[in-house]
């Protein structure tokens, strides 16, 4: 055998090695192969392609180089120069090289496809989707180009688009997996949850060693809240591949989800040390850590994430409220600025609850609902539309909360529940929150016609099991707060969707009728800025207990860490309602107001030593600020009557604490500003006959602070017209409070009988 010969054996020898994915021994093959027959071009191409499988990519680009010196025109030297810059991640250059392959050839498959690749990963999917188009001119029922036509229109979120490129797929090969699992992929990004399920175990069947199937079918598992059937195939994912980052870091989310939180915490960190740079993995357990009230390691997991993933969805609003919840005000007034401006651009830059303490803007509020509920909760019609059933006896409306339990949602709300008409109302709880064994729970599980647990069901059967009882009118007693289900909502869980009171804004969602409130919250010029029809209660919209209890425990000002003949200012507002601004004010009053102190709430010791260091700052003696305990909660309205003036916040004011102020006979002083939060003490107070302390600015909200303070007889005069209030105006009057609502509900409810639009309700 002559030398060509021979070099023409090791050539195919390496052909055949690369063939079987044996790329060292082909490398081998084809150096041999050219030390007999230097600068072929043919086995110079198919070495830089064994090098680039090898990572070897100066080897590689030395040897591309070589042939272009000869053979400009080879079709395999520019794929093989496209393909060295994909693995390089140099797109750009990958595209010029790509281009230059389809130029010489037009019709060349492997050019388009491999373009459409780099442009995927480019994020350019609409070019992706023209270069697969464009070999599906010539071949319709082009397996790759009609698989990587679905996989592009997923990223896209044309799921549906997406589902009939996966069907002919699978028309044209049943025993690929790829149509099935992407095809799950779409019908998971449709919330058709089941649907997915049936394709993920059908891919399972064909192939139940891809790890990638396990992780995808674990989500959606979790996603219908079936959280051990979720955590057994993030399991078998694991098992196939031990360094599996995302099934270690889904597992974690769906333990955080289970508030197994140790364990989610320790299946972060593994993920972290196989990848240090895992963002999904700092951010989720950011989340976590946040959840276990550990607010310095949070902020620290979120500003990794951050670092890593500047434009990461919603981290960056989770991070300036977990820094509010800590009073840590550095760089605040830069971050509203970034968050506010993100918001306007329609970026998923914070959730909406995080806004509402922060900025006194209702289109802001908005805009940040309409962002998140279109993302997070986009209407679903899996459930198909609601047809009108007969009117029955009773008017069935479901209350729907995470909050049944030692909440201030249901201490403002037991009272309600008690009283409804049952003679006309049938009320039914779907309850989807812990079961904390408190008082205030037993009395809740006793007042409704049924009391259901839903915790362990999908969005999808909670609002199904709605429709199935018929319920009429559903209330969303949540919102955008900790544990909502908005999701229940997107599939239309009743006929007429009502959000009231957990939630203090607009939800942003068309599925959401109507948002209950009154003409202080919500003035006839403000209506634009909410998504729902307003629903006026003619007096306050909130609903209050009459049955609260305040102690027999009378509480020195010795016991409390008060000075004896102390001026006693108060909040008791949660720490992230109090804005820089707002504690300046504060500032301002107590160095006015001789012998003055400022009664607080820390929720965390980081709270307390910033707020001191922040009084400091502004030239106050810490030791006028006083932090009280948490305390039972009758103990807790009687310590409300050693103070002397509850100072509210801004913009989120105090809403079930400045109830309870009232209730023990404490005046609260409001700022009221433009948006529902900050318009909530200003309610309260119309409704309990004492509006002279409703300020609208900063300095009308001082001078009657200090005022107040420096002339007894003038706050004497208001707490003496509180106490005659009390009882008498509507605040406190729950049984007419309980007429109006259910008035309203039934001015919703011949509405929709009626056939007419939904409009505002007076």
């Amino acid at each position: 055998m002559d030398s060509l010969e021979i070099a023409k054996t090791l050539f195919f020898d390496g052909l055949k090695y690369f063939k079987n994915l044996e790329f060292q021994a082909a490398e081998r093959s084809f150096l041999k192969s050219l030390e007999i027959a230097p600068n072929r071009s043919s086995t110079l191409n198919n070495l830089a392609a064994v090098q680039i499988k090898l990572k070897k990519f100066e080897e590689a680009e030395i040897n591309l180089k070589k042939v272009l010196e000869s053979d400009e025109k080879s079709l395999d030297l520019w794929l093989n120069f496209g393909t060295l810059y994909l693995e390089k991640k140099q797109l750009a250059q990958a595209i010029i090289y790509f281009e230059r392959c389809i130029s010489l050839d037009p019709n060349h498959k492997l050019g388009w496809k491999l373009l459409a690749h780099v442009y995927d990963q480019n994020r350019e999917f609409n070019k992706a989707l023209d270069c697969f188009k464009k070999i599906l001119e010539s071949n319709p029922r082009d397996w790759d180009a009609v698989i990587g036509m679905g996989a592009i229109l997923n990223d896209l979120k044309r799921y549906n688009s997406s589902i009939q490129y996966h069907q002919l797929a699978i028309e044209i090969d049943p025993n690929s997996t790829s149509g099935y699992v992407n095809m799950g992929i779409a019908f998971t990004g449709l919330k058709k949850f089941d649907l997915a399920l049936h394709n993920y175990s059908i891919a399972l069947d064909l192939d139940s060693s891809d790890p990638d199937i396990w992780l995808n079918k674990g989500n959606t598992l979790c996603a219908l809240k079936r959280h051990e059937e979720a955590i057994n195939h993030y399991d078998h994912a694991i098992q196939l591949k031990p360094d599996f980052i995302e099934a270690w870091t889904s597992k974690g989310i769906t333990l955080n989800e289970l508030k197994r939180y140790d364990e989610a915490i320790a299946h972060y960190d593994k993920a972290i040390n196989l990848k240090s740079d895992c963002v999904e993995a700092w951010a989720n357990k950011g989340i976590t850590l946040n959840e276990l009230k550990r607010y310095d390691e949070a902020i620290a997991h979120y500003d990794k994430a951050i670092s890593l993933k500047p434009d990461i969805d919603w981290i960056s609003g989770d991070l300036l409220h977990t820094k509010m919840r800590i009073c840590h005000w550095s760089g605040l007034d830069d971050s509203l600025i970034k968050v506010s401006d993100k918001v306007i651009a329609n970026e998923k830059v914070t959730p909406p609850f995080a806004l509402l303490a922060l900025i006194d803007d209702a289109l802001l509020h908005q805009q940040s609902a309409k962002i998140y509920a279109k993302d997070k909760h986009p209407p679903n019609p899996s459930l198909g539309p609601i047809f009108k059933h007969p009117r029955s006896h009773k008017i069935r409306i479901g209350y729907f909360s995470a909050d049944f339990k030692n909440h201030p949602v249901s201490s403002l709300t037991v009272e309600l529940f008690e009283l409804h008409n049952k003679s006309e109302f049938e009320i039914i709880a779907f309850s989807f929150g812990v079961d904390d064994k408190s008082p205030l729970r037993l009395r809740l599980s006793q007042v409704f016609d049924q009391f259901i647990d839903v915790s362990n069901l999908s969005d999808f059967d909670i609002a199904k099991l709605s429709r199935d009882m018929k319920v009429d009118i559903a209330i969303d007693l949540g919102g955008y707060t900790a544990d909502s289900r908005t999701g229940i909502f997107s599939y239309r869980a009743a006929p007429i969707q009502v959000q009231y009171i957990g939630y203090l804004g607009t939800m942003g969602a068309d599925y959401i009728d109507y948002i209950i409130a009154d003409k202080t919250l919500i003035p006839d010029a403000s209506q634009s800025y909410y998504s729902e029809k307003v629903v006026y209660l003619p007096n306050s919209y909130q609903a209050n207990d009459r049955k609260r209890l305040i102690s027999d425990k009378q509480f020195t000002k010795q016991e409390l860490g008060l000075p004896e003949n102390s001026f006693v200012f108060c909040c008791f507002n949660n720490n992230y309602k109090i804005l820089p601004a707002t504690f300046s004010s504060w500032m301002r009053i107590l160095k006015e107001v001789e012998g003055s102190v400022l009664f607080l709430y820390a929720e965390n010791n980081w709270a307390k030593d910033n707020l001191q260091k922040e009084a400091e700052i502004r030239g106050v003696n810490s030791s006028k600020l006083i932090f009280g305990m948490n305390i039972p909660y009758a103990d807790y309205l009687s310590r409300y009557q050693t103070c002397d003036l509850f100072l509210d916040t801004f913009p989120y004011n105090a809403g079930t604490t400045a109830s309870d102020a009232l209730w023990t006979g404490l005046p609260v002083l409001t700022l009221m500003g433009q948006s529902f939060a900050s318009r909530v003490a200003a309610s309260l107070l119309n409704a309990i006959g004492l509006p002279e302390l409703i300020t609208n600015t900063q300095e009308e909200y001082e001078s009657l602070a200090i005022e107040l303070a420096m002339n007894p007889s003038k706050l004497a005069a208001i707490k003496l017209r509180l106490a005659n209030n009390r009882l008498t105006y509507p605040l406190f009057d729950t049984p007419l409070f309980t007429k109006n609502l259910e008035a309203a509900y039934i001015k919703m409810f011949e509405k929709y009988l009626a056939g007419l639009e939904r409009d505002h309700v007076i």
